[in-house]
């Protein structure tokens, strides 16, 4: 027994310095890490120009759908803001987007007593004609109940979805999801039943004047028949105007429509890995932006935090192990074609992609990251909250990362969709009010400082 003893004393001598030193070293690298982190912080705080680059680019580039030639122009500008920053390469991706326009013409009013809704067409939506369309509204809160409803209640009629986005979710996406819905396919199914338009309430938490546009969807088997998108005030007018009422009849005018395909591009630029150039990491935000507003929040806001995230470590001196490679995806609002473009192109060149990150939720409050990867490697990104919390990202979901990095999904890739504060996004979003004027330029900074030290910590310790 003495013996035995002896010999486990033996063993904590040698061990026991092992596990001592491990734990230094594990100390050491992590107040290493803190202090990097530290010092890109300082840096966006104190000399970001993610800011300004979004002034010229709203101010420039303002309504930049994809085939118009505002997304031309943002193109452009993309392009020469990466080459002025002197990122190792930079090229343009060719791509062909749809091109919908929207006409001077959006008008919509309660015929008697006359009052005037404030609308505006959805993407993708068809025209009206000139002569415009007069019909009765009937009020619905779901595609289902459409479906439930007998064809002679329906025919020749405008169809009005008033389902509100649900402020119970502390999670306003999740709200969004929700509802969204009644938007993208709910003239399908109110043309299965003879519906000559439908009229969507606004995808917005709070009730204003401002109607907020957004793709829809027609089904080739079935009729195309317009929609217009009304805004939240006037959703509740027409609702309170129903029940009052009994029937309202409203006149809707549209003129927007769908032209050929046209070329346009995704910008790309890196710098080049030092140890494994072969890896690539990928931070992203789509160029492309409804044609109303500026596109600030949606995704402005995402193109120039993924620009400055490789400026900040080329002002710093970081020499990265791997690529990192900024991409400002084009034509995510109405087609994907941007991110399904690249995606295609890194499969044909044989390209492995480590990381990819995108921010596409608004230049608002960091609060974390959503992983959308193995829980191996959900596990590593968690390991790294300690040198993270500090700045405010402690909110870490596994779930969906982002719609232009979506198609790069295998089973290697580590996909990760940036997250800040959601309470103020639908406020904005596809709306006049998503402008330079509505973006924070601490918060905006502040983002970008989170993406850059998450892909300064993924670069320096790889996801395996």
């Amino acid at each position: 027994m003495t013996t035995q003893i002896k010999k486990k004393s033996q063993q904590m001598r040698w061990i026991l310095p092992v596990i001592l030193s491990l734990f230094a070293f594990r100390v050491s690298a992590q107040n290493a890490d803190s202090a990097f982190i530290r010092s890109i912080y300082d840096e966006v705080l104190t000399k970001g120009e993610c800011y300004e680059n979004l002034r010229t680019l709203c101010k420039t580039a303002a309504n930049r759908l994809s085939g118009s030639p505002q997304a031309e122009k943002a193109v452009q500008w993309g392009k020469q803001v990466m080459e002025d920053t002197g990122f190792d390469k930079v090229w343009l991706q060719e791509v062909m987007v749809p091109h919908w326009v929207r006409s001077d013409v959006e008008y919509a009013k309660i015929i008697s007593p006359e009052k005037e809704l404030k609308i505006c067409a959805l993407g993708g939506s068809i025209g009206t004609g000139e002569s415009g369309i007069t019909a009765e509204v009937i009020e619905v809160q779901s595609l289902e109940e459409v479906a439930e409803l007998p064809e002679e209640k329906v025919k020749g009629k405008i169809v009005f979805y008033n389902r509100p986005m649900n402020p119970k979710h502390t999670t306003t996406f999740w709200a969004y999801a929700g509802a969204v819905d009644q938007r993208g396919m709910g003239a399908i199914e109110a043309a299965k039943k003879g519906a000559i338009a439908v009229l969507v309430r606004s995808m917005n938490l709070r009730l204003d004047d401002y109607p907020h546009t957004g793709a829809m969807r027609y089904d080739d088997a079935v009729k195309k028949i317009p929609a217009a998108a009304v805004s939240t005030n006037d959703a509740e007018y027409l609702s309170d105007f129903l029940k009052k009422q009994g029937k309202a009849s409203v006149q809707l005018k549209l003129n927007c429509e769908t032209l050929p395909d046209v070329l346009s591009h995704n910008v790309i630029g890196e710098i080049k890995g030092s140890e494994f150039p072969e890896q690539i990491i990928v931070v992203g935000g789509h160029l492309d932006a409804w044609d109303k507003g500026e596109g600030a929040h949606d995704d402005g806001s995402g193109c120039v935090q993924s620009i400055e995230v490789l400026r900040i470590l080329k002002a710093l001196g970081y020499q990265p192990k791997r690529t990192i490679r900024a991409v400002l995806f084009m034509n995510e609002e109405n087609g994907l074609r941007g991110g399904k473009k690249y995606a295609e192109e890194a499969k044909k060149k044989n390209e492995f992609h480590l990381a990819a990150i995108e921010s596409d939720a608004g230049g608002f409050t960091p609060r974390g990251f959503s992983i959308d990867a193995t829980d191996y490697k959900v596990n590593q990104i968690l390991a790294w909250k300690d040198v993270l919390a500090p700045y405010g990202l402690r909110e870490f979901p596994v779930g969906y990362s982002g719609a232009d990095i979506g198609p790069l999904k295998d089973s290697t890739i580590t996909l990760i969709g940036y997250r800040p504060d959601s309470q103020r996004y639908f406020d904005f979003h596809h709306a006049d009010t998503d402008v330079f004027e509505a973006i924070n330029k601490r918060e905006l900074e502040l983002g970008a400082a989170s993406m850059t030290a998450l892909v300064y910590l993924i670069d320096k310790y790889g996801i395996k």
